[in-house]
């Protein structure tokens, strides 16, 4: 099994920051506040705050360029995704995949014919592992 780090969930807002610093690796809070101000407008104390908020829960991580704090993602969207779907596995399906596959099924989320696909690609990973 997978180790899997255990993170405070995002709020809205860092979510909105966290999916513009994957994007934008490198990026400082002035360029943060820009990126986000067509979704939402927020002052320049919040987003250094929001970003602070993600450094302390382990999402992202900063550098000093000069007098600027440069920050980055400290894992991928993909890895942070898989990290919250191993929680909610835990949480609510004992810690079954099946389980959960069977629900999302079951509740017309994903079709038979996606997990078949879904359980080839898993199949074709494996043999170039291999």
């Amino acid at each position: 099994m997978l180790n899997i780090r255990r993170r405070k969930t995002l709020t809205p807002l860092e979510q909105l920051l966290m999916e513009y610093v994957w994007a934008h690796p490198g990026c400082t809070a002035e360029t943060c506040r820009e990126g986000v101000a067509p979704q939402r407008a927020l002052k320049d104390s919040t987003i250094r705050t929001i970003l602070r908020n993600l450094e302390e829960k382990g999402y992202a991580a900063h550098e000093v360029d000069g007098r600027t704090f440069v920050y980055r993602a400290v894992d991928t969207k993909r890895n942070v995704a898989v990290q919250a779907a191993q929680q909610l596995i835990d949480r609510f399906c004992g810690g079954s995949v099946e389980e959960l596959l069977v629900g999302l099924v079951d509740n017309q989320v994903l079709e038979p014919k996606q997990l078949q696909r879904l359980a080839a690609k898993i199949v074709s990973r494996r043999e170039n592992r291999a």
